[in-house]
């Protein structure tokens, strides 16, 4: 009798929704396996904004430490809430293939708001990338912090005086919720391609003890996207070379076509109004998130990076 695989995961719908995806590809593999779910540390504490926790992993450690214990067997995370620095014990076994990266602003009734962004609006975003893209365009607009998975964060935009809140497209995709908005009369939404997206953001990822020889094989021989995954760390090695934490608004895209890669990174400072940014493509897969990222630090950006972490430290965001 085949042992059950224990899958980790955070207990929220888009969360699951990912996880049944690695569950079901395991069932198809003759494996039988079992959700394990749970809340981080970033879905108990709710009343403050993720970038002011000041800890690292606030939504997979927890998960991290009971896969460490044996207690579970893998863990399904969205890859942009993985740390950049794992444990020695664990790898990336499997990276889905990319659903969207981009940013979506849902608002409230006609298409008139859109016409309308030089008055005065509120819109809500938990992200300081999003929130830091929107105020260098919009500077006169509130941003006000939201939290909470993607249905009480609708919720909360229609019960309150916002005009709109910004989403990652590919979490209303996955639930369904974006294909009943074409049919919705309170709520509409548009694509922000303006907005470079977050390192990692639209990816899967699957992590595992390397110990585990037999299933890592399994993952990353039939489940691994190669595209997906050079993307992945294309976008990881330029967050770790600038080492931005989560006190700086960054974005890192790559695009893989034709076995060429064309990168695009900036980082912002908290207000908007400075940004540096750079776009590469080439064959050389290993460096062209760190070229990047060392370009945009020779053009100004470590003087961001220490503006940005002194205004947290002074506690003014």
């Amino acid at each position: 009798m085949k042992k059950i695989i224990r899958i980790g995961t955070r207990d929220s719908p888009l969360a699951i929704y990912q996880a049944r995806k690695v569950q079901f590809f395991l069932h198809e593999e003759g494996y039988i396996s079992q959700l394990f779910l749970m809340k981080s540390e970033g879905d108990i504490i709710q009343n403050i904004p993720i970038h002011t926790m000041n800890k690292i992993g606030v939504f997979t450690k927890r998960l991290t430490n009971l896969m460490l214990s044996g207690e579970i067997d893998m863990v399904v995370h969205s890859l942009k809430d993985v740390p950049i620095n794992i444990p020695n014990e664990i790898m990336l076994s499997a990276f889905l293939k990319r659903g969207s990266p981009y940013d979506l602003l849902v608002y409230k009734g006609s298409n008139d708001f859109l016409y309308n962004l030089n008055n005065h609006a509120i819109i809500a975003t938990g992200s300081l990338r999003r929130a830091s893209f929107w105020r260098g365009k919009y500077p006169h607009h509130t941003i006000i912090g939201l939290r909470g998975n993607i249905n009480t964060r609708l919720i909360k935009l229609y019960k309150n005086a916002w005009k709109a809140a910004i989403f990652a497209k590919v979490g209303l995709e996955r639930l369904g919720i974006l294909e009943k908005l074409n049919n919705s009369k309170l709520l509409n939404y548009k694509e922000l391609d303006w907005m470079i997206p977050s390192p990692g953001q639209g990816i899967i990822v699957v992590s595992t003890l390397k110990k585990n020889n037999r299933i890592n094989i399994l993952l990353t021989e039939k489940l691994d996207d190669k595209k997906t995954r050079l993307s992945a760390n294309i976008e990881r090695q330029f967050l770790r070379t600038l080492s931005g934490g989560c006190m700086s608004p960054i974005g890192g895209h790559a695009i893989v076509k034709d076995k060429i890669v064309y990168f695009t990174g900036i980082l912002l400072s908290l207000d908007g109004m400075k940004k540096i940014k750079k776009t590469i493509k080439g064959t050389n897969y290993k460096n062209i998130g760190f070229q990047c990222a060392k370009y945009i630090l020779k053009k100004g950006g470590k003087k961001i990076l220490e503006e940005n972490k002194k205004i947290f430290h002074n506690k003014k965001l």
